[in-house]
């Protein structure tokens, strides 16, 4: 049975060819992909016994979708087939100054409309040892946010290590309810934040002046905000934050930080990514490597460097999920970037 377990939602994922405009020809490739889904995907990627819960419709659609989990190692025992569909998400890839687009179908989905008690946590928690949540899964429904914040309690009773990576998704945010509303409660149980440079602000209401549009960055301030964030929620134990300089949908400054509440703040190296070939998942692809990092590595540096280089290569990677290896995230951490062909 897995010991690094994933919480949310799997979509099917629906996106234009190459760099087309939505309809621009009468095709859409289709795979699967979803925040909480790719971070499983990952871990087992990585070595780990990782598994994902979730509940997924008892049709064809959600049989697939488990056999993709299925493909890559991930454990879907704790899946349940419930519901009547599958969340779907339509992506256009954009190129230099046209940004990419995401365009949301998920109401009335499986996760959507699961709610507490639907779980049996203490079964599914028993000898584990991580949890991973993010900040999309609370934003879909109430039912939804209070399945969220029943999960991370009953991880946290079992004394498992959640993290949880904040993810603004200002689309999805309709039932009622703000982020901060929502996750300032369920964050008083993580252990480990993960975020991007508008999270805190956008999901926490948390914020230091830092101007998330300019494209450029500070790191004093981002030294700033994570010592605001350990500070408001004294039960974490650290917040790792990705550093993204975006000059254009294809060219990207790549770095992060991290303040550990036992080792004080770090800043990784930075890449200069161009020709981006897909960043949709990328901040999921951060967050799992971190995930890595932190358990394989006893230098906290070392750990940081590992995510950054994982999540770097990653954004040369079509699809949600990141296939990189971890001797590819360690030799690039080593500084072999040239990309020369290996024979």
């Amino acid at each position: 049975m897995a010991d690094f377990l994933s919480f949310g939602e799997i979509m099917l994922r629906l996106k234009t060819p190459g760099h087309e405009r939505f309809f621009q020809s009468p095709a859409f490739e289709a795979t699967f992909g979803g925040g909480e889904a790719n971070v499983a995907v990952a871990l087992s990627n990585y070595g780990l016994d990782a598994g994902f819960i979730s509940a997924l419709p008892d049709n064809d659609i959600g049989e697939n979708a488990i056999r993709e989990l299925r493909r890559f190692g991930v454990d879907t025992s704790h899946v349940r087939r419930s519901g009547d569909r599958v969340g779907i998400y339509y992506l256009e890839t954009g190129a230099n100054q046209r940004p990419s687009k995401v365009v949301y179908d998920r109401a009335h989905s499986s996760i959507c409309e699961a709610a507490p008690g639907d779980f049996d946590w203490d079964a599914i928690f028993k000898g584990k040892k991580w949890l991973h949540i993010t900040g999309i899964t609370p934003a879909l429904s109430q039912s939804a946010a209070d399945l969220s914040l029943e999960c991370v309690k009953a991880a946290q009773a079992a004394g498992v290590t959640v993290s949880c990576d904040f993810n603004y998704r200002g689309k999805l945010w309709k039932y009622g309810k703000t982020a901060p509303e929502v996750m300032g409660e369920l964050v008083k149980y993580v252990d480990v934040g993960i975020a991007n440079e508008e999270d805190c602000q956008k999901s926490l209401g948390i914020s230091v002046d830092v101007d998330i549009e300019s494209g450029e960055l500070d790191t004093a301030k981002y030294e700033a905000l994570s010592e605001k964030v350990l500070d408001i929620y004294p039960g974490m134990k650290a917040i790792a934050i990705t550093l993204r300089e975006s000059f254009s949908a294809d060219r990207n400054g790549w770095s992060a930080c991290v303040r550990h509440r036992d080792g004080g703040f770090k800043l990784s190296r930075r890449y200069e990514m161009t020709d981006i070939v897909d960043r949709v998942g990328g901040g999921d692809s951060f967050a799992s490597a971190f995930i890595y990092g932190y358990n394989a590595y006893e230098d906290q540096q070392q750990g940081l460097e590992f995510a950054v280089a994982a999540s770097c290569l990653k954004h040369s990677i079509l699809g949600d999920f990141n296939r990189v290896t971890v001797a590819e995230a360690e030799k690039l951490m080593g500084g072999d970037g040239s990309g020369r062909v290996q024979r």
